[in-house]
């Protein structure tokens, strides 16, 4: 098998960096978001000729070269571009399209190029345009061109950089479905530690109804479900192999496209060599994949500022997750949630950025297609470090039940359970509202709530609501009553939680 790539550290760092790039590179360096941009010294890129000059009269322009050139970014994809490159060889040599020694030698020599980058110590060309050509360049190096130069046959970069992409995409889909579960799994952690918290449950930002506090963050716990599922099913469509499509039409050679789809991973080959090299559909679905996850954050992120607010204050993040004011020293800024919240627009950004680039391409390849990686390498850091520090919230968020359970009780919250009583003794649903809603303002009136109003008060309101208040409705009465699947009752909570132990299970199996 060629097809053995280490699993990636899932925090975001940069692709490489000045101390540590992936190798020496004389360039000049452009810092943009998790990424330093290297653009080799357009002074000396005309030294060498390119691997397509032979249609050409003049080398091209070095402002044009440095323009054109994507090496600054694309060589994160250096493992993948390995990987294929060593299926792809062993499959030549396999179908004796070339011979067998020469397609060990290629694989033997890919391994050595592979620690080179590994150890930092791989040097750039000035004249490498992308980490393929750079690739294939000390690939000749080592085994001489007449041996090297055979590794391209039967392919082009078209489908190589596809490949490679989509590799690159599906490793840190992986990784980000496994973030998610990890998010989820904090979320069911501190459910289970609150099914008898009550707290106020709001809409319009208007106290609502009192449920359990575990029932919150079951609602989030649920939202991450769908996203995991979402990239899930990416997954699938990203798994699909164009190598072996070449430019556009396939190629002449007897190649094996299975046997190469099976060495990397792939679930299934592509099956119109035009559609192929020019589909990015999986780069534009995972964007939308981060997006809707980004979604979920920033709303999470919304309401943890809220709630740890001087006028909620009903929760709190660790000091070591927050800053301070360079001016007011009682000041404690909820940084991190605040830049997940603003994270996700960049993110969006990169979605609109993608779908724009894709809109009017005609088939097949072309050039504004080198801008699909960049929103792509970008998006994967920050949604990898957007869940790392929602999950490390949510683990060590601190909760003020006292606080919680008095809110609960304010703000007529169980005015719904009053009217289902006066339901229940016969009145029909939209009198039993108005009555309750008279009832609100009455007490409202005379500042008062519902457990301080006496009942000769509530029967001159309406006759069965003397009945209907007999008892007063706590806040956790009120959730106790709500026993539908999916209902806010602490024994409907605790069987949910129940049932996603057994998916979390799953998950780790």
């Amino acid at each position: 098998m060629y097809s053995a790539i280490p699993a990636t550290d899932w925090h975001p760092k940069p692709a490489y960096s000045l101390q540590n790039p992936h190798g020496a590179f004389t360039a000049n360096h452009i810092e943009s978001g998790n990424y330093i941009y290297a653009f080799p010294d357009h002074t000396k890129m005309n030294d060498k000729k390119k691997a397509w000059s032979g249609r050409f009269t003049a080398g091209q322009d070095p402002a044009v070269e440095r323009f054109n050139a994507s090496i600054g970014f694309d060589r994160v994809l250096y493992k993948q571009d390995l990987a294929l490159s060593r299926a792809h060889a062993a499959m030549l040599g396999r179908q004796k399209i070339i011979p067998k020694k020469d397609a060990d030698k290629i694989v033997k020599g890919l391994g050595a190029i592979e620690k080179e980058m590994d150890a930092g110590k791989f040097v750039y060309d000035p004249a490498d345009e992308d980490i393929h050509m750079a690739i294939e360049r000390r690939l000749k190096q080592i085994t001489g061109p007449d041996v090297g130069g055979k590794l391209h046959t039967a392919r082009s970069r078209n489908d190589q950089v596809a490949t490679s992409f989509r590799m690159w995409t599906r490793q840190r889909t992986d990784a980000i479905i496994r973030l998610i579960r990890r998010l989820q799994r904090a979320l069911a952690d501190r459910a289970g530690e609150h099914v008898e918290t009550i707290a106020p449950a709001y809409t319009h930002l208007q106290q609502a109804q009192p449920v359990p506090l575990a029932h919150w963050f079951l609602a989030y716990y649920e939202m991450f479900s769908r996203d995991a599922e979402r990239f899930v099913a990416a997954r699938k469509r990203i798994n699909v192999m164009p190598l072996g499509s070449a430019a556009l039409a396939g190629t002449n050679f007897p190649i094996d496209r299975d046997f190469v789809a099976r060495e990397l991973g792939f679930d299934a080959v592509s099956e119109n060599s035009m559609d192929a090299v020019s589909d990015r559909d999986f780069a534009a679905e995972f964007l939308f994949c981060v997006s809707m996850t980004a979604t979920h954050l920033s709303r999470l992120s919304e309401e943890l500022i809220i709630y740890s607010s001087a006028e909620f204050g009903v929760m709190d993040l660790p000091d070591d997750m927050c800053t301070g004011s360079s001016i007011m020293p009682q000041k404690k800024n909820p940084d991190v949630p605040e830049l997940i919240r603003g994270k996700t627009g960049r993110l969006y950004g990169h979605l609109i950025s993608m779908l724009t680039m894709l809109k009017g391409l005609p088939l097949a390849y072309n050039k504004d297609m080198q801008e699909d990686k960049e929103p792509v390498f970008d998006a994967a850091g920050q949604m990898e470090a957007m869940l790392e520090m929602a999950e490390m919230m949510i683990a060590r968020l601190d909760v003020d039940k006292e606080k919680l359970a008095i809110r609960a009780t304010g703000g007529f919250m169980t005015a719904v359970d009053v009217a289902d009583r006066l339901v229940m003794a016969g009145a029909p649903f939209r009198d039993a509202h108005e009555v309750v809603g008279k009832l609100v303002r009455y007490c409202l009136e005379r500042q008062i709530d519902f457990g301080q109003l006496k009942p000769q008060e509530a029967k001159k309101i309406h006759p069965l609501l003397e009945k209907a208040m007999g008892g007063a409705v706590s806040a956790m009465d009120s959730a106790i009553g709500k026993n539908v699947r999916g209902g806010a009752a602490p024994a409907r909570i605790r069987a949910r939680l129940k049932a996603i132990g057994k998916e979390m299970a799953r998950w780790e199996k």
